[in-house]
């Protein structure tokens, strides 16, 4: 995500509370907001009624003409504890619980949200970020949702009941704490901004160590490789002290904010202690009454110190909140018409490109493809050849629809690919790219990723097809052996078998090949040759190669220069082409094949 698109979000959630998002999520959860709640209430109530034994204790208690009297109170106090202790209980099940489900709800949203966006999103996004995403401030929600926000509200029913039992106790003392209020709530507000804010710093840094992290992890092989280990873990220590520093400079803010709101609150409450006492020494007031007044201050003033902390905990939670927002509300713009248009089944697996123009979306004035036009009837091979950079990936690209064109029409079976359902759409092609991805698991879940709900038997059929089959049965577990992370047991020959694999198992009427066999040897090549000759037979086929040899076959070859097909034709026409870009290419490897 681009630093303007950050900024232009983060302007915008100004305007609203981050933390109101998290709303809709509560409300699917009445039952055990409800409970919550109801237990808060409970507890804060049994809490204020202490005070009011209490002045009966001290003002009735130490004669013994009241003993019995005395005996009920504390009888009456232990009946309180009990109903504390089991609202206390009741709050934090029902608290944890719902932060814990609203937290899942949100991670499972946010997760389904990003894996739907286009790949103009990708082209600027870090993945690392999203993952510290996902974890570290959906966590600070968790915490938000489950204990502070509780706190929050148990001290805010707690501090409020507490003034009107002051006022009720004595008014006039009651007076002087209510008048220092806004000497503590207008500094605290004016602080939380000023947390929130770097709150919202240190956790970008974070963010942005956890993306070097992720990165760097994944590619450890070769920084040892280079033998870089050493710059790496310096680069990861300069973000993560960078995110120390961040998280020092909020953490410093949230202590003045606790400190000075402590300080008023507790001052108050000594000037109140001191009036008090004067009056009880002047008969003005009962020494139990003083002591209720005292209880019920000293819960108001703990509940606002508490509420400080807490302001500074859920400007944290606010910031979390904003971030996440920015990923539940990032909208792909590639996305299926209202009304999608249906394909014609069973399908034809025709393609056609109509003056597309197109440039990269970070690179809008470096045009990939430049008023490019070809057709592909049914069941034709044609092959895509051209220098790096020709535009050759970009066509996968636009067919796949990962980006829209900005001028002209990609068609599939007649049709513009953005009328069309683009699940549906995806599912007539697929791709063995030349960068493989494997997942982390077995050999068999790899395989059936080209069609989730493959039976054992399709499974193994593939990868006999694939020429896969021999080595998949070496492993120590057969179909069931783990690949590690990224495929990392599995040599490059051996992953882009298992691609091979799945394309033959989705079984589309539209095969992309880029690169297929890039990374095999040459017996390996010639047996993964004719497996996919096998499964191009009936389909439409688009291979990219820099390996003529691979495409001597093909029906037609189109020959790519600077976003445009400069050459048309197949091998043994544009072999013969004079002074043709393909003519020079065939020279340059099959010549230097025979000098090898």
């Amino acid at each position: 995500m681009s630093n303007d698109v950050k900024r232009g979000q983060r302007a915008k959630s100004k305007s609203v509370r981050p933390l109101a998002a998290l709303l809709p999520y509560l409300t699917r959860y009445k039952k055990l907001v409800a409970g919550a709640i109801i237990s808060l209430f409970m507890a804060a109530i049994t809490t204020l009624a202490l005070p009011t034994a209490v002045r009966r204790v001290i003002d009735h208690g130490f004669s013994g003409e009241d003993a019995a009297l005395v005996n009920s109170y504390f009888t009456m106090l232990l009946a309180i504890a009990m109903v504390l202790a089991a609202a206390s209980a009741c709050r934090y099940f029902f608290v944890i619980t719902l932060g814990e489900r609203v937290v899942s709800d949100v991670r499972r949203d946010v997760f389904q949200n990003v894996m739907t966006l286009s790949s103009t999103f990708y082209d600027t996004a870090q993945s690392g970020e999203i993952v510290s995403r996902l974890t570290a401030d959906t966590t600070q929600i968790k915490s938000a949702v489950g204990a502070t926000a509780s706190l929050a509200l148990r001290n805010t029913i707690l501090g409020v009941g507490a003034l009107i039992m002051m006022v009720i106790t004595s008014p006039s003392l009651a007076g002087i704490v209510v008048g220092v209020i806004p000497l503590i709530v207008l500094p605290l507000i004016a602080f939380g901004r000023r947390v929130r804010t770097k709150s919202r710093t240190a956790q970008d840094t974070l963010a942005n160590a956890s993306a070097y992290a992720s990165e760097a992890i994944g590619a450890v092989r070769s920084f040892q490789a280079f033998t870089n280990e050493s710059a790496a873990s310096n680069q990861y220590s300069d973000a993560v002290d960078t995110a120390f520093r961040a998280a020092r400079s909020a953490i410093g803010a949230r202590s003045i904010l606790t400190a000075f709101a402590i300080f008023m609150v507790f001052s108050s409450v000594v000037a109140v202690l001191w009036i008090g006492a004067n009056r009880v020494l002047s008969d003005e007031m009962t020494p139990g009454t003083l002591g209720q007044f005292l209880l019920y201050a000293i819960f108001a003033a703990g509940a606002l110190g508490a509420l400080s902390e807490i302001w500074g905990e859920m400007q944290l939670a606010a910031g979390a909140a904003e971030r996440l927002s920015e990923l539940l509300v990032e909208q792909s713009d590639i996305k299926s018409p209202e009304n999608p248009l249906p394909l014609p089944q069973p399908a034809l697996g025709t393609v056609g490109f109509e003056n597309v123009t197109f440039a990269y979306p970070t690179r809008p004035q470096d045009r990939a493809l430049k008023g490019l036009s070809f057709d592909i009837k049914s069941g034709e091979s044609v092959a895509i050849v051209g220098a790096s950079g020709a535009g050759k990936s970009t066509l996968f690209g636009l067919l796949m629809r990962q980006y829209d064109p900005q001028t002209g029409t990609v068609k599939i079976d007649g049709l513009d690919v953005r009328d069309l359902d683009l699940k549906q759409a995806r599912e007539h092609m697929a791709i063995v790219p030349q960068d493989v991805t494997i997942l982390s698991g077995t050999v068999a879940e790899n395989i059936a990723f080209g069609k989730p709900n493959a039976t054992a038997d399709e499974i193994k059929a593939a990868a006999i097809a694939a020429q896969a089959q021999g080595f998949i049965e070496a492993l120590p577990e057969g179909y069931d052996t783990q690949v590690g992370e990224r495929g990392v047991t599995l040599s490059g020959g051996q992953r882009q078998r298992l691609a091979i694999a799945r394309a033959i198992l989705r079984d589309a009427p539209i095969l992309l090949l880029d690169e297929a066999t890039s990374a095999l040897d040459a017996e390996n090549e010639t047996l993964v040759q004719k497996a996919l000759e096998k499964l191009m037979e009936g389909r439409t086929t688009l291979v990219i190669a820099h390996r003529l040899a691979t495409i001597l076959k093909a029906d037609r070859i189109l020959v790519m220069d600077d976003g445009q097909i400069v050459e048309t034709g197949n091998h043994e026409t544009l072999s013969a082409k004079e002074n043709g870009v393909y003519a020079r290419l065939a020279q340059l490897q099959f010549n230097a094949g025979k000098a090898a």
